[in-house]
């Protein structure tokens, strides 16, 4: 038996590690799009590792890109099986991969026609909606705590790990040659005091761990003062500067947080009276699925529902849904909110709000969270004097602010607590995968202090033996 990693190795993105139980049962763990890894992104996202055709089964953690992007392209190469995913990650996986198709087709023929310009030749999406769809079929819901038998020698049980709605950490039981093995891959942990959902669960005693380390060296703010940033940035922008606060948010999981936080200011009174748009089809529609599954809410949000029958709507909030009302933005010359996705800023509408309110200094542009390095927000964040958007150079005129107290990653101290149902010495490998090399190095450092013994860090393909 062993486990080789095809993604998410010594990055953020590309989630894919492949469990080979024997020649004939292969078994993939996530299958995630690269994102924001500059020009090569698309090589990345291109070539697998391994033949889709042979695996058994897909085991997907959650709904986020990274996660399930290129679900569409296994298929399309040749990919046939189930593919296990809790209730509510299967409702938002669904849209999610449309909505990627949409993106990719569209920007291809906005990219396309700058390289007719510059006698470049054209390039092609990886997928189209009409291969999103015919993923749809093998989708396999599986629910929260409820022992599975995905393949003769693996059960599969899900437990809660609060990261996004239906994220799930995922827990194999293999049986192999008259022994047990525990596999354990966390996904991408979330933070336990969430502002919306339930808490990272205790899960069963594992042999091997594959734990992802985004904030493996960081202590995020209290999502409390959240609020408070995301106030005092409407305040100086909308009141002071009478200018636009553009939030690239990603769809699942940020944007609905940035409501419930605006719904909260209005509830208490402090929510200045200008317009909030939410710009972003994936957005709208990932808003109506979160509202459909109540059971993922912490208790403080159901007590809220019992006064508040909708925890993400407040006076002056309009949903921008077709091309032409979120191209009307361009011409609104009154104060404004513009929450539209990605969060990376590295695709979808945003990136055209970027394009033309970048070199107006009225204008603030507030990352809400993780920027993959090589991404448009990174280096908006990181302060460059000049970016690049559809092959176009723009001035940096705008004031870029950040509120990363809002990640939905764990920070160093959730990491530590969610591994803490663990007894270290019966851990017989831990890999950090998600996460920035030194990151992960540092947080290595850390864990073999609390008694972990084995941990590595795998590369790019890299391939283990579970023996």
């Amino acid at each position: 038996m062993k486990i080789a990693f095809h993604g998410a190795t010594r990055t953020v993105t590309g989630s894919k590690h492949l469990l080979t139980i024997d020649a004939n049962e292969q078994i993939l763990l996530d299958c995630g799009m690269f994102q924001g890894m500059g020009k090569d992104t698309l090589m990345l996202n291109e070539g697998w590792g391994f033949e889709p055709a042979k695996l058994r089964c897909v085991i997907i953690s959650h709904a986020h890109i990274d996660h399930v992007g290129l679900l569409p392209k296994l298929v399309k190469d040749g990919f046939a099986g189930d593919i296990y995913c809790t209730p509510a990650t299967a409702d938002l996986a669904r849209i999610l991969m449309l909505d990627s198709a949409y993106i990719q087709e569209s920007d291809v023929v906005h990219v396309n026609r700058i390289k007719e310009k510059q006698g470049k030749e054209p390039v092609v999406p990886l997928y189209t909606e009409e291969d999103a769809k015919k993923v749809f079929p093998y989708l396999k819901p599986v629910p929260v705590n409820e022992p599975y038998r995905v393949t003769d020698h693996v059960v599969l049980t899900y437990t809660e790990n609060g990261h996004i709605l239906g994220a799930a950490t995922i827990n194999l039981e293999i049986s192999q040659h008259g022994r047990k093995t525990h596999l354990t891959f966390s996904g991408d942990i979330g933070r336990y005091a969430d502002l919306l959902l339930k808490q990272p669960a205790p899960f069963p005693q594992a042999d091997f761990i594959i734990m992802e380390s985004t904030y493996g060296n960081k202590m995020h703010e209290g999502k409390i003062h959240a609020a408070e940033k995301l106030l005092q940035n409407i305040l100086e922008t909308c009141i002071g500067k009478r200018g636009k606060l553009i939030i690239p948010a990603f769809s699942v999981g940020r944007t609905q947080e940035l409501l419930y936080l605006l719904n909260q200011l209005e509830l208490q009174g402090k929510l200045p009276a200008v317009r909030y748009f939410v710009d972003s089809p994936l957005s709208i529609e990932t808003t109506e699925i979160v509202k459909k599954h109540h059971e993922c809410y912490n208790k403080r949000v159901q007590d809220v529902l019992l006064t508040d029958h909708d925890v993400f709507d407040f006076k002056g909030l309009t949903y921008m849904n077709t091309a032409e009302e979120s191209k009307s933005l361009n011409d609104i010359a009154e104060p404004c909110v513009i929450i539209s996705a990605s969060g990376m800023a590295e695709a979808g509408r945003v990136k055209h709000h970027i394009a033309h309110n970048i070199e107006n200094h009225r204008t603030t542009i507030m990352l809400s969270g993780y920027c993959e390095p090589n991404s448009l927000g990174a280096k908006l964040k990181r302060g460059d004097p000049e970016v690049t958007i559809f092959g176009l150079h723009y001035k940096v005129k705008a004031d870029i602010r950040s509120i990363e107290n809002l990640s939905a990653h764990a920070d160093y101290a959730d990491l530590c607590q969610w591994l803490g149902c663990q007894d270290p010495t019966a851990v017989k490998k831990l890999f950090l995968v998600h996460g920035e090399y030194d990151v992960q190095q540092e947080l290595r450092d850390r864990l073999l202090k609390k008694g972990f013994r084995d941990i590595e860090i795998p590369e790019l393909h890299q391939e283990f033996g579970l023996g």
